[in-house]
């Protein structure tokens, strides 16, 4: 299993705060979001003498108010097509292990979320990366890209985030279309990972691989409620398909695990019925953190940052030899006025054959989930590293 990039430098930012130092922590998705409080008051009033099992597939009440939930996008599906799980990433393991044998590939963008690397090594399977590129905004590969990545015989799936973690790319209607061609005609499944479906800016719209027609039976919907409802704790995820044999075979992984956790649910339930007017300013608070952080990047001399469309992510180009090295030497290192920044190295969201090439190396993901004035001064903070960095280069942004 290979490190998570986001916590393995846990420990030096640990030994940063002992010797009295501030940090900064842009380095994982955690949200500083209020999570709803009508939602965690149902929780606290919850009136239960036994804390029994729940359904292997979830609470039926929870899964019927999701459907009603999805309905708002236009995503129809019935509560029968929902499996309950312990947070998103049961639900890729679900993907991963009900619909591809070992020594099977499924091919992924990237950079893509870390932890993809990790499931699909722990289910013995190899992913098989096209690139997307930072210049480009990480729009997705052409269909050649994909074409050319298809192993006969042994490629399953293609999986895609969207909006994406770490790059915070939307992929338009029409680049779901032409995935899906390449979908049917090689019969292969289609993973979406569409966790952060409310958060996209300046218009931009999320358009689900579930509205796909003519693949319906090869689509796997991956969600949870984590970011959402900024209630990571929780660890409720979900895992839907229309394909009834997918469904009964992840139902055998539901069922050896026992149950997804009950108080999760019984939040999640609740939080199904938060107004809009939460999400709107949620909207509102992260397009002004995100507009901090790029006009900031960009404005450091070498450096180079695309304008995200959603997710709270922004993977940053900077004027650095190793990224690796860089994020360390921050923590170990560096400080500014008692402070310094934790990032998460970006060659942590490639796979093994890009880190071997290189990629990632003079990236980093940025998660802009702290308040305007923390993000201004760990700009600020930022700046300075990079003139003070040993390992600078002079790359024109």
């Amino acid at each position: 299993m290979p490190k998570s990039p986001i916590r393995k430098l846990v420990p030096f930012a640990n030994d940063a705060k002992k010797k009295g130092r501030k940090v900064y922590h842009l380095n994982i998705g955690q949200p500083d979001i209020e999570t709803p409080q009508d939602a965690l008051k149902r929780l606290q009033n919850t009136d239960i003498e036994v804390l029994d099992y729940s359904p292997s597939e979830g609470i039926k009440s929870f899964r019927e108010k999701l459907v009603e939930y999805y309905k708002r996008f236009n995503i129809n599906i019935t509560e029968n097509q929902i499996i309950v799980t312990c947070g998103g990433s049961e639900a890729i393991l679900f993907a991963f292990n009900s619909c591809l044998d070992a020594g099977d590939e499924v091919i992924i963008p990237e950079p893509f979320y870390a932890n993809y690397n990790g499931f699909a090594m722990s289910s013995g399977i190899t992913v098989k990366p096209i690139v997307s590129t930072i210049d480009t905004g990480f729009k997705l590969p052409s269909i050649e890209e994909f074409e050319k990545a298809i192993t006969p015989g042994k490629t399953k799936a293609i999986m895609i985030c969207n909006p994406n973690n770490p790059t915070g790319y939307i992929y338009s209607k029409a680049e779901l279309e032409t995935l899906a061609k390449i979908v049917k005609e090689h019969d292969l499944y289609l993973f979406s990972d569409e966790v952060y479906r409310e958060f996209a800016y300046d218009g931009a719209e999320v358009y689900s691989v579930m509205n796909l027609a003519g693949i319906e039976q090869n689509v796997i919907l991956l969600d949870s409620v984590s970011k959402r409802y900024s209630a990571c704790g929780a660890r409720i995820g979900m895992f839907i398909t229309k394909n009834e044999t997918v469904y009964n075979t992840a139902m055998k992984f539901a069922q050896a695990r026992l149950s997804p956790p009950t108080f999760g649910q019984i939040f999640s339930e609740a939080a199904i019925d938060t107004p809009q007017s939460y999400f709107d300013g949620v909207l509102k608070e992260y397009t002004l953190r995100r507009n901090i952080v790029v006009e900031a990047i960009r404005k450091i001399k070498g450096a180079f940052c695309p304008n995200p469309a959603g997710a709270f992510y922004a993977v940053a180009r900077l004027p650095i030899d190793d990224s690796d090295k860089f994020c360390q030497w921050l923590l170990e290192d560096f400080h500014h006025n008692g402070a310094t920044v934790m990032l998460a190295p970006a060659t942590g969201f490639y796979s093994e054959e890009g880190k071997k090439a290189g990629k990632g190396k003079d990236e980093v993901r940025i998660s802009y989930v702290l308040k305007a004035e923390d993000l201004h001064e760990s700009m600020k903070i930022l700046k300075v590293a990079l003139e003070d960095y040993p390992g600078k280069t002079t790359k024109k942004s």
